[in-house]
This record gives structure tokens, C-alpha cells and sequence, in this order.
């Protein structure tokens, strides 16, 4: 199980640039799509989030946590705060196609649900969807 002390661990390595660590917490080989993204290789996670956060400052802020057996879902505010501009050709050419391009010294804030498909208290699979705005 990914319990909340583990998925703090996960978020404390994700936060801090740690990708190593980060990889360290998926099956091999890792499953995450979203936002047109697609990772199918521990190689591919790092050399993704190394490039996004090469542009933004991004934190991931817990509001909900719940966790089972074979899943862990967060309920959470995704910070961006860019450093570089990030254009939609640029977003596009990483396959980012649901990412909002930025520009550098603005802030998103983004509320995503998270759900993490987990065995044997590592993660295989990530999904993530957006609340609906009204």
C-alpha cells in the first residue's frame, strides 16, 4: 500500500528534484499518461520532469488522501511558477499537449485529482484528471 507516510516520502523526493528517488517508488517499467504525456521507462520520468522543471518551479500541495490496497488518490493544488517562458510549440514537441503554455514570472495554480494504481506499495500506473470549472 502507498499510505500517506510513503506517498509523503514520494512527494518529498518529487519536490525536491529528487528523480531518482522519485523512480524509485514506480514498478519498472513505469505507466503514466497525462495531459497528452506518455511514460513507459524510468529513463523517460526523469528526463521529462528534468526538462518541465528546467522551466517551472512546480510543488504538488495535498488537500485529499486516500489509499487501498491497489490505489492511492490525491486531491491536490499543483503550483507552477515559470522561470522560463514555456510555449505551446515547445509543449507540443514533448507531447505535452494538455499542458497551458507560461510565461516566465507567472503562476498557475491547478487543482488535479491523482489516482495512482499501485502493487505491492509501488506505483504502475498514474492517471490524472481535472475538476470541470463552472
Amino acid at each position: 500500500m502507498l499510505d500517506r507516510a510513503a506517498y509523503d516520502r514520494y512527494l518529498g523526493a518529487f519536490n525536491s528534484r529528487d528523480y531518482d528517488g522519485v523512480a524509485d517508488f514506480y514498478v519498472d517499467p513505469p505507466r503514466m499518461a497525462f495531459f497528452g504525456v506518455v511514460i513507459t521507462s524510468r529513463q523517460e520520468l526523469k528526463a521529462f520532469y528534468a526538462w518541465l522543471h528546467d522551466h517551472v518551479d512546480e510543488t504538488v500541495e495535498v488537500l485529499n488522501f486516500a489509499a487501498s490496497a491497489t490505489c492511492t488518490a490525491v486531491d491536490a493544488v499543483v503550483r507552477i511558477v515559470a522561470r522560463k517562458d514555456l510555449t505551446r510549440e515547445a509543449l507540443d514537441a514533448r507531447g505535452a499537449t494538455g499542458f497551458l503554455p507560461i510565461r516566465a514570472g507567472y503562476v498557475q495554480e491547478i487543482r488535479q485529482f491523482i489516482f495512482y494504481t499501485t502493487q505491492g506499495g509501488r506505483i504502475e500506473k498514474v492517471e490524472c484528471a481535472l475538476p470541470l470549472m463552472s
